[in-house]
């Protein structure tokens, strides 16, 4: 049985797969190796990108015009900063793909001696040189996570290519493409003791193009999920392939990992003769959340680099100026990065990534928060909002300059640490979903609560087939006069509480001047706006 792969290369015998080939603009890139062009094709991690190179690599050699060869440099990452190191790494590979793939032993049998008598700043060129020599056909060479290099084993690799260039085709290769995260522009470059920083468009100018490989299509998803049904003939309602796509718009290894760990991994979801649900593919996503699976740990990762704070900041205050100037770099690198989209606003990328990147930055603080759920839950199995609500106020205004001081993300303090509190109470059976981006003014939260208890005899994500609890709680920081930021506030609370259906609206205002005491910032009021009422807090 074929299954939805999630780690490594798409074996097409094994997983199920979106053809690789459709995955750019094959035209263009035939188009750009036919002018013998240098270029860039670059995604996020784990969207298909080695999928897609190994592939064009097999379909340039089948073609019989080129010969094509595919080299994964990442193994010379290890070498950091010593040059010797990273070149006898890539020559290494080199040799074992063209001996293996092509059946050309040139590589393997001479790379010691190129490397010894060329020097490590020169042995790649002469390795590609005399290869090149010896092939019958034009050489198309995939170099495959190129900016994992570091420092100057990168510059030596961008410049001894750029030296080559002119040799093309005949004795250098005809195209090559470098493959990875970032466009080669976005590369920053610490060269020798760190005193000199070069950019990738400089080290490498003769670069002819920068293509982005993109994220499925929701035909595409409709397309994987359904060959998951034709071959166990598990179905997907049309409730859970959307509810697929809304959760990963596209993102491939989202799409693959709520598809496995639904049809996989969740006990219910193994039967094959039970159609998935939308209540499923959410339990799923919870579940991957949890686990903190590999890939959306690795956006705690990117969360600390400077860059990626600085566009993050101001996307989870929703404001502007929270973030400054935003440099344009900084937006394109992020946005390579897979993490933000920049259309209709900038916006974290899916609702998963906009879910869990404020959990990441606020787990120790759930963690080491005191109150429990059993406190806020009424009778009949409701949240008492009202209570939880008057709870965060109580708690921010004696402990908000404790707890917003050990945040890294400043900026979004008070909107992370009510969304932690929260949190560390919803865990336990219900949901918070988010939205928010820069530019919006608000942070937008729909608390769902499910009102059938947990029952031991039933998976969890049945309760969701029944009545759910939805609160909107709508979070604003005062910069106007108070009156003004409640009346836009109380306007778009209103307009997400009819967006989600329901009559239970919040209005949170932070007021972070510190010459405000607390007596005039702390408030309960209920307004009432186009006929809904509306509880506003002040903070």
């Amino acid at each position: 049985m074929r299954f939805f792969n999630t780690a490594g290369p798409i074996n097409e015998k094994m997983h199920y797969t979106v053809p690789p080939l459709q995955r750019f603009d094959l035209f263009e890139i035939e188009t750009l190796i036919a002018q013998e062009k240098y270029f860039v094709l670059h995604a996020p991690r784990q969207t298909g990108k080695t999928t897609s190179m190994l592939t064009l690599v097999d379909y340039l050699n089948a073609g019989g015009r080129y010969r094509g060869l595919y080299c994964n440099v990442e193994t010379a990452q290890t070498a950091r900063e010593d040059v010797a190191k990273g070149m006898q790494n890539i020559l290494v590979e080199l040799a074992e793909r063209s001996l293996q793939d092509l059946g050309d032993a040139l590589l393997a049998e001479n790379w010691p001696e190129m490397l010894s008598v060329s020097g490590e700043h020169a042995a790649l060129k002469v390795a590609l040189t005399r290869f090149c020599q010896s092939s019958a056909l034009p050489v198309v060479l995939v170099i495959d996570e190129i900016d994992a290099l570091v420092g100057d084993t990168l510059i030596s690799v961008l410049r001894q290519i750029r030296s080559g260039y002119p040799q093309r085709p005949g004795q250098f290769p005809s195209s090559i493409v470098l493959c990875g995260v970032r466009d080669v522009r976005d590369y920053r470059i610490h060269s020798g003791s760190g005193r000199e920083i070069i950019t990738g468009g400089s080290a490498f100018n003769i670069k002819a193009k920068s293509l982005r490989m993109g994220d499925f299509i929701k035909d595409e998803v409709r397309f994987l999920l359904q060959q998951h049904t034709t071959e166990t003939g598990q179905a997907f309602t049309p409730d859970a392939v959307s509810c697929i796509w809304h959760l990963s718009q596209g993102q491939p290894w989202l799409v693959n990992a709520l598809a496995y760990e639904v049809c996989f991994e969740m006990k219910e979801g193994r039967d094959r003769s039970r159609p998935v649900n939308k209540e499923m593919v959410d339990q799923a996503k919870e579940n991957l959340i949890l686990r903190r699976e590999t890939h959306l740990d690795q956006l705690g990762d990117k969360l600390q680099e400077p860059r990626v704070h600085r566009v993050v900041a101001g996307i989870l205050s929703g404001w502007m100026d929270a973030a400054g100037d935003l440099p344009e770099d900084d937006v394109q690198y992020v946005t390579d990065l897979g993490l933000i989209r920049s259309k209709p606003h900038l916006a974290i990328a899916n609702p998963i990534y906009r879910e869990i990147i404020p959990r990441m930055l606020t787990y120790s603080t759930q963690i080491t928060l005191s109150h429990q759920t059993a406190w806020y839950i009424t009778p009949d199995n409701r949240l008492d909002m009202d209570k939880l609500m008057a709870a965060f106020q109580k708690f921010f205004q004696k402990h908000s300059a404790h707890w917003l001081e050990r945040f890294q993300y400043k900026e979004a303090g008070p909107q992370l640490l009510l969304q932690a509190f929260l949190q560390r109470i919803i865990n336990s059976g219900g949901r918070i979903e988010r939205e928010y981006g820069l530019g919006r003014q608000r942070v937008d939260l729909l608390v769902l609560w499910p009102l059938e208890p947990a029952q031991d005899e039933k998976p969890d994500w049945a309760r969701w087939q029944g009545p759910v609890q939805k609160v909107v709680v709508e979070l604003k920081v005062l910069h106007k006069s108070l009156e003004k930021t409640i009346a836009l506030g109380l306007e778009q609370t209103r307009g997400y509480m009819d967006t989600c259906g329901t009559k239970d609206g919040h209005l949170v205002i932070f007021n972070r001047d510190v010459k405000v005491p607390w007596e005039d910032k702390i408030f309960r009021r209920t307004e009432t706006y186009q006929g809904a009422d509306i509880k506003v807090w002040g903070m």
